[in-house]
């Protein structure tokens, strides 16, 4: 558990991030990395981020990895106990060292007098940290040779269209399909504000038990053959999170900027990377 004091002064002394000092748990060492307005890494800027980090002397080594069972909690200085999140279950290994939920909460919940989170300027985050020790899982790992394919999708009428989502044809890399999907309006988290983009792994529900595909993508938005935006990322798609992309693509106020000649054209650059099994 840590205090902290002078919560403001962050945003006035422009300090995007601030890390706890080290405690033990589990045989091992780690610290918490507070993000107070927002993880910008993951286009964040209304919510507190907050991380567990692994800050041991030595890395991770391949090959073995770390099961723990993470719980952030913030306290309510009024009624004197905690806002505790659900515990979730996470694996630390030499590729990833760090993880926590970049929209832990809103700025607006978290700053209101009257949830008690924020008192004379001062905060206490918390986080309980289990390691899981047991018998270890084989995993193989199935590199592909990088071919790029390049997915086109016209759509006319943008800025006016209102459909909760749109789904582009199928396409297939790597032996996969896949479908862009679109939020005209945004998806739920950010409706009326900004319009989302994510790439769909078509069919994940036939994955194998533990089975998971790597792939690297670009979505571009063009109109009249010029880049208006375009983002890229890599992301492993599995029957539990087959679509990745983002819910933050671009303002909505730009694309209602374009009425006229109100046609667009999104396209998807997807490889595959690989693919990860279990061993039996």
């Amino acid at each position: 558990m840590g205090q902290v004091k002078s919560f403001s002064l962050f945003a006035e002394n422009k300090i995007e991030k601030h890390e706890s000092g080290e405690f033990e748990a589990g045989g091992y060492k780690w610290k918490l990395i507070l993000y107070p307005n927002g993880d910008k890494s993951q286009d964040v800027g209304d919510h507190i981020s907050i991380y567990l980090a692994f800050s041991g002397s030595s890395p991770l080594q391949l090959g073995d990895p770390i099961h723990v069972a993470v719980r952030f909690s913030l306290y309510d200085q009024i009624r004197d106990k905690f806002f505790t999140e659900q515990e979730r279950v996470t694996r630390f290994h030499a590729f990833k060292a760090e993880w926590g939920v970049p929209r832990y909460m809103p700025l607006q919940t978290f700053r209101d007098r009257s949830k008690g989170f924020l008192v004379d300027d001062t905060c206490v985050f918390g986080a309980e940290v289990f390691v899981i020790k047991g018998s270890a899982v084989g995993e193989c790992l199935t590199l592909k040779k990088s071919t790029w394919y390049t997915h086109e999708w016209n759509i006319c009428r943008l800025s006016s269209l209102e459909d909760t989502c749109l789904y582009s044809d199928a396409f297939t890399v790597g032996d996969y399909k896949w479908k862009v999907l679109l939020y005209p309006r945004g998806d739920p988290a950010c409706r009326g504000k900004n319009l989302s983009a994510f790439l769909s792994l078509v069919d994940s529900d036939k994955l194998a038990s533990g089975q998971k595909v790597n792939a690297k993508y670009t979505i571009r938005l063009k109109r009249q053959c010029k880049q208006v935006q375009s983002k890229d990322a890599t992301s492993w798609f599995s029957s539990s999170a087959f679509e990745w992309g983002w819910r933050s693509f671009m303002p909505l106020k730009t694309v209602c900027e374009c009425q006229t000649n109100d046609s667009w054209l999104i396209e998807a650059e997807v490889t595959v990377l690989g693919t990860t099994s279990k061993l039996p």
